[in-house]
């Protein structure tokens, strides 16, 4: 297994070349240069498995043994994921109307990107421990992503994390689940604008090759493959359990499962079209909150940004930039890297495209889209509280909303993605009228002190203090 990057300039990198990186050097995303098949009878396989060894089978398909060997393969993710509150690591909440929520939520910060991010740590400390390297990682997050990486990766002695976080546009238990952490190698700092601005000095820095190299400098955020590729498996997890395919005769045509995805950075999306192009019949829906141009993508092929990002209930999609399109985009054209590079060229710099109609059209064949303004959201918390006693985070309610405004169609069954716990966005919860028992380890936050640095938004500014940052960690 090999990878290439989506603007067609680098091919042939192995799996720990791609993880021990950001950006490919030619300014694209890295991709597998081919995508297994998942069989029916590999599929029947696998129904079995406990989330833990799917993770690990899935892993296995992208990372050759002589890389990591089966054996250690299974003691990472296996370590990986055995501090998440719940036996089975993920859980399914069948609720009435049919409404079929898959929990990703039970690691440690309360949100789905612990699944991946806990494994993506412990291939990073593999390797480095291997070679006896060290790492700095930049993290720029809206929200969830920063608290992950910091839990999974904080006392770690190889590796250096620097996350930086958009001041005021996110909730305090997010927050305080970062600038809590006062371990030697964590480094945290809140920044003005938004989290696509702060975006923009992250990939310039890993855009100066000489740099990267120089502090090895990688990414944690959905750009890293690792990432996207763990979480590959909650898609299967769910067509395994949620699609009828253990009551299907063999034979048969594999049944058809509709997945409802809460959609920001479209790294989660992402995921699921490359689990639907190796063989599983997925029918996705990439729903948005009012930052919608995953939405207007898909429906008209307005590839644009708004003028600003909106602030919403649900802060942790509150982006304008959802880069990991570039790899959809990809998939979709035929692994058109020239054209990918000129999309994307374009859209970096103008922040506008018209997808080619071609592209737009495939687009639309394999994903629908929705968005939702924060009254639906409100809305849709309030309703499931109220038929099921139930509390849904605003996020997930995102995804919920399309559920009870679109019947699934028939014979098709439907599950939506929970992507965090309410338990993160009180004020959400307050302003639909609802209450919550905090868990303990988040009013815990309140008495803890805190560490960070905040600075400016300028460009420069947030240049030379990440350039600064690392040649003082080198």
């Amino acid at each position: 297994m090999q990878y290439c990057s989506t603007r067609g300039g680098v091919q042939g990198w192995d799996f720990q070349d791609v993880l021990l990186s950001g950006y490919a050097p030619d300014g694209g995303m890295f991709m597998p240069e081919t995508l297994p098949t998942l069989t029916p009878d590999t599929l029947r396989s696998w129904s079995s498995l406990s989330y833990p060894q799917l993770v690990t089978e899935v892993c296995s398909l992208f990372i050759p043994t002589e890389l990591i060997p089966r054996a250690d393969l299974d003691g990472l993710v296996s370590a990986a994921l055995s501090g998440f509150a719940v036996p089975g690591v993920v859980s399914l909440a069948r609720l009435k109307g049919g409404l079929c929520v898959l929990e990703l939520f039970h690691g440690e910060t309360l949100a789905f990107k612990d699944l991946a991010m806990t494994c993506t740590v412990r291939f990073l400390d593999y390797f480095l421990r291997k070679e006896s390297r060290r790492a700095i990682v930049l993290v720029g997050t809206s929200g969830d992503t920063g608290g992950s990486a910091i839990q999974s990766a904080r006392g770690l002695g190889g590796v250096d994390v620097v996350v930086v976080y958009p001041r005021g546009r996110i909730t305090l238990v997010q927050e305080k689940q970062m600038t809590t952490c006062l371990e030697d190698n964590i480094h945290v700092f809140a920044a003005d604008g938004s989290s696509d601005d702060i975006d923009v000095p992250i990939r310039r820095l890993f855009s100066d090759q000489e740099l990267v190299k120089q502090h090895s400098l990688m990414s944690l955020n959905s750009v890293n493959w690792s990432r996207v590729m763990v979480q590959l498996a909650h898609f299967i997890y769910a067509y395994l359990h949620v699609s009828g395919l253990e009551q299907a005769e063999m034979g048969a045509p594999l049944p058809a499962l509709e997945m409802v995805v809460p959609t920001g950075g479209a790294g989660n999306i992402a995921a699921g079209c490359i689990v639907k192009q190796m063989g599983i019949p997925l029918c996705l829906v990439a729903m948005t909150n009012a930052n919608d141009i995953v939405h207007r993508t898909v429906q008209s092929g307005d590839f644009s940004m708004a003028t600003n990002v909106t602030q919403t209930m649900a802060p942790a999609i509150d982006i304008q930039d959802p880069y990991n399109m570039e790899r959809v985009f990809w998939l979709l054209s035929g692994r058109d890297g020239a054209l990918v590079k000129g999309m994307m060229e374009e859209f970096q710099h103008s922040h506008r495209h018209t997808l080619p109609e071609a592209l737009h059209k495939q687009l639309s064949q394999v994903l629908t889209a929705g968005a939702v303004r924060d009254e639906g959201i409100v809305e849709t918390m309030q309703r499931c509280w109220k038929e099921n006693q139930y509390l849904l985070c605003p996020h997930t309610a995102v995804a919920v909303w399309h559920h009870y405004h679109y019947p699934p169609t028939a014979g098709v069954n439907r599950c939506c993605i929970a992507t965090a716990s309410p338990a993160k966005f009180q004020a959400a919860v307050q302003k639909a009228g609802l209450t919550l028992d905090l868990p303990e380890a988040v009013r815990a936050l309140d008495k803890m002190s805190t560490r960070y640095l905040a600075y400016g938004c300028t460009l420069i500014i947030q240049m030379e203090l990440l350039t600064g940052i690392c040649h003082g960690l080198s």
